[in-house]
Parts: structure tokens; sequence; C-alpha cells
């Protein structure tokens, strides 16, 4: 099989060495850019902060970080190793491995489940990618200024209720994370992390400088870090352990595309370890940056999913340099966005090159045409289809829309379920040996790595898996 960095030959089923001629990162720091950039998305920057204070800060955080620890790193580890020993898009990946294994063929269905979730999700996430796109201009020419809750309020509804002006920010941002996934791993998804990740960190760490001149900046440190367990429950114990193994991109084969351009010479634990450690303190920094002028402006920590859209628009058309500073957090935003969207589309583009033939442009065409399509549904659900709940039959589903229905789907029963089935098969159908050569660990942390994603991972992803089916 020969591959150029820009695109991909029929898939052959080799195994050795198998990525040997793909494109590859170019070095370790490539990798961690891009799985970073992965990771930190909206879910760190937008529902991180939101969530955090649902569920009363400190001892929230202190769970959250455990369960990153615990259940986020082992199945990071995981899905990479998959991914660079079948050294093919997830599907085929794991198609390999079952071959040379001896393992049964139906297994390649973990791919296939990871691959339908991040093409399910970079559908309705690219409609919010456009609504941070939308709100660099309504923030940089001055119309939060000086707003009440009740006018903030209304130019986020007007928004919504606008589907040609979603459908705008919809077709740029899908438009954006096309261009560089077309270009291939160097040339388009290497190069693009490379810029927008340090641009994003200095962006965050500009906002949260901005943060620490409120005022407030030791309040809101004290709500993240000060734990007060007594406002910690059981729900907040759950939420935690499912958005530590969500914020990682885990569940939805990210990790295995990824890890199939990871070259042999790379430590897949100092990495994962890396990427886990990173996307975590962008979570906290995030943070920092926006509960300093929640509280600084009286505002409520936990006004829910509206923290980012309303709460925080609304609190910095209040505050001196506000327009200035809310149009660096909002393109901060879409950069987040940005580097999440391209690794949605990569798996299922990558699977086409391999399966159909399909030259690198035409996959990212064909692939990213179809999901821009299925957008236009959750466009839609939010204003001329906002009473249309397709399965409202079914009690639970009730009243939920389109963009409602693909998020519930995505996040409460295809994303657990894929980390579900990636921990049992790495804790009990693969190779140990095999898995053993891969990951290059000492025996001791082997072990603990091999426990860890055979028992403790499966048991508390099938609690969330359950809970959230309740």
């Amino acid at each position: 099989m020969s591959v150029s960095s820009s695109g991909s030959a029929a898939y052959s089923g080799s195994l050795e060495g198998s990525n040997a001629q793909r494109g590859l990162w170019s070095s370790r720091l490539a990798f961690i850019l891009a799985a970073t950039g992965s990771a930190v998305g909206l879910g760190n920057i937008w529902k991180f902060p939101y969530v955090t204070g649902e569920n009363g800060g400190g001892a929230f955080v202190l769970v959250y970080l455990l369960c990153i620890a615990i259940i986020g790193i082992p199945i990071m580890m995981a899905e990479v190793m998959i991914g660079r020993r079948g050294g093919h898009s997830p599907v085929n990946s794991i198609k390999a491995i079952a071959q040379r294994d001896g393992l049964n063929p139906a297994w390649k269905l973990v791919g296939a489940v990871g691959i339908l979730a991040g093409f399910l999700i970079l559908s309705f996430y690219s409609v919010i990618g456009g609504w941070a796109i939308s709100y660099v201009g309504t923030t940089a020419s001055g119309q939060l200024s000086g707003q009440t809750a009740d006018a903030v309020g209304a130019i986020f509804s007007g928004l919504l209720s606008n589907p040609g002006t979603l459908l705008l920010w919809h077709t740029v941002f899908m438009a954006l994370v096309m261009l560089v996934v077309a270009k291939g791993v160097r040339s388009g998804l290497e190069r693009a992390v490379s810029i927008l990740m340090p641009a994003l960190f200095v962006l965050l760490l500009i906002v949260v400088g901005y943060a620490m001149t409120t005022g407030h900046f030791g309040q809101a440190a004290a709500f993240l870090f000060q734990p007060d367990f007594s406002k910690l429950t059981t729900s907040g114990v759950l939420v935690a352990l499912g958005h530590a193994f969500f914020t990682l991109s885990l569940g939805m084969a990210v990790m295995m595309a990824y890890g199939s351009y990871l070259p042999k010479k790379i430590s897949i634990a100092k990495t994962s370890i890396t990427v886990s450690v990173i996307d975590t303190g962008v979570a906290l920094l995030a943070g920092l940056a926006i509960f300093p002028i929640v509280f600084a402006n009286g505002l409520e920590p936990g006004a829910g999913p509206g923290l980012i859209f309303q709460t925080l628009p609304l609190a910095f058309g209040q505050m001196p340099m506000g327009s200035l500073f809310g149009t660096l957090f909002f393109v901060l935003l879409i950069f987040a966005a940005w580097t999440s969207g391209i690794s949605l589309l990569e798996p299922i583009v990558e699977w086409l090159e391999e399966q159909k033939g399909m030259n690198r442009t035409v996959s990212t065409l064909g692939a990213g045409v179809v999901c821009w399509a299925l957008g236009i549904a959750s466009i839609l659900s939010l204003n001329l289809w906002a009473d249309f709940a397709p399965l409202g039959f079914i009690p639970m589903l009730e009243g939920k829309t389109i963009f409602d229905l693909l998020d519930f789907f995505t996040a409460n029963i295809l994303l657990p379920l894929g980390g579900l089935l990636v921990a049992l098969m790495a804790g009990w159908v693969m190779s140990k040996p095999a898995m053993e050569k891969e990951l290059a660990l000492s025996p001791g942390t082997f072990s603990l790595w091999f426990v860890t994603v055979r028992f403790i991972t499966p048991i508390a992803v099938g609690v969330v898996f359950i809970y959230n089916l309740m």
C-alpha cells in the first residue's frame, strides 16, 4: 500500500508496518497538538464552566480530575494503541487486528460506532461553532455594550430564530473544517493545529489576565479549587465522570484515527498523559477566565448552557474594554471548535480514502457536504421546526427536537457505547503480548493500566451509560 501524506490507497488488510507508508505526524509535539486540539473544544470552554457552576465548584472539579486519571487516560491509551497497531482508519485498524489475532471480525463495529458518533456530532457542533462566529461580529461591533439581560437574551434568541443567518455561519464553519482536512495530515491537520493551538493558549491567557483585573479572581479560584463536599450530589459525581470521558474526545474514533498516523518510536502513554493534562489545564483556565467575570457582575455561576452566549455577553457589555475582550473570547471559542471539528471529520474521511479508493479532496468534500446537509435539520429545529419532535411518542424523548435528539443520541448512547466497547476489546479480547509491545511500559505500569481498562473503566462507563438512559 502506497500512501502520501495527503492521500491513501485502498485498504489492503495488512497489519505489520501498515502505517509506515502512510502520512505520519512529523513529531511527538505534532501529535500532542493535534490530539489536544481535538480534546480542547466547546466541552472545555462552554460546557465545563457551566457544569462546574451547576454542581457546586471545587468538589466537582476534584472528582472530575480523579476521573480523568482513572478513566480518561487509560481509554485514550487504548484508542491510540488500536489506531497505531492497525495503522488504518478506525474500522480497518480493528479489522486488521482481528485478522491478525484471530478475533471475531464483528469487533470492527467498535470503529464504526465511533465514526458515526463523530459524524453526527459534527453536524450540530458546526451549528454551535457558527454561533461563535456570529458573536465575534456582534461583540466587536459594540452591540452588547450597556445592554440589559433581556436585550442580550433577545440578541441570542434573534440569532436562533433566523435560519438564514444560522445557515450562513454553519456553512462558513464547515468550509473551514473541510479546507484543513482536505489538505491531509502534514499539510492540513498538522499545519493548522501548529498555528491554532498556540493561538488558542495565548488568547485564553489574555482573557485570564483580564479576569484577574476584575477584583474577583480570588473568589473564582476558591470556587474552583476549594472543595465543599456538601454541594456534591450523586448526580454531580456521574456528571463529572461523564464529562471527564467525553472531554477527551473518547468514544468517537478520533484518537484511533490520529493514532494511526503516530510513528512507532513515540510513547503512547506519555503522549496520552500530556494531552490529558493540557486538556484539563485548558478547562481549568477557562473556569478562571469566566468565573471572575461572572462574580464581578453579580451573575449566577450555575447559569447552565446559556452561560457563554447570554450570561457572559451581558458581563462583557458592562465592563471596561468589554467589547475587545469579548471579541477575543469568541475568537478563542472559534479556534477551540475548529480544531475539534477537524478531528470529528477526519475518521470518516480516512475510511472513505481506504474503503472507496477516493482521493483526499473528494472524500473530504463528500463527507463534509453530507454532514453540512444534516446540520440544516438542526438549524431548522431551532426555529421553523421547533415544535417538531420526531420521537416524541417515546416518554424519555418527548419534546426533543432534531437538534436535541442528535445531542442525546451521541452523548448518551454512542459515545459511552463506543468507550465501553474499546475498554472491553483492550481488556478482554486483544492479544496481551501485542499490547505490551505496542505500549512499551514497564511490567508494573502495564499491569496497572491493564487492570484499570479491564475492570474499573468498563464498570464506570457502564454506570454512566445506564444513568444517562434513566
